[in-house]
């Protein structure tokens, strides 16, 4: 479940920025982002690009999006 707080890294192979999710309403599909470093470059991102794991369901990386930090 996407939280205001959470840090989400990129999936892609090239690296990214960190994001942190600063607001989202559940039911909407979009979510407010900021660079989690900064808390600059504010953007809104599709809820469907933020996953709760770096692999797919049977197995394989993901290349694109953004994947839960796991503390």
């Amino acid at each position: 479940m996407i939280q205001p707080g959470q840090i989400y890294q990129s999936c892609d192979p090239r690296g990214g920025p960190r994001i942190r999710v600063e607001r989202y309403t559940p039911g909407h599909n979009r979510a407010w982002v900021v660079d989690a470093d900064t808390g600059k470059r504010g953007r809104w991102i599709l809820v469907s690009a933020l996953h709760d794991s770096p692999t797919t369901g049977d197995g394989q990386p993901r290349r694109t999006a953004y994947a839960l930090e796991t503390p």
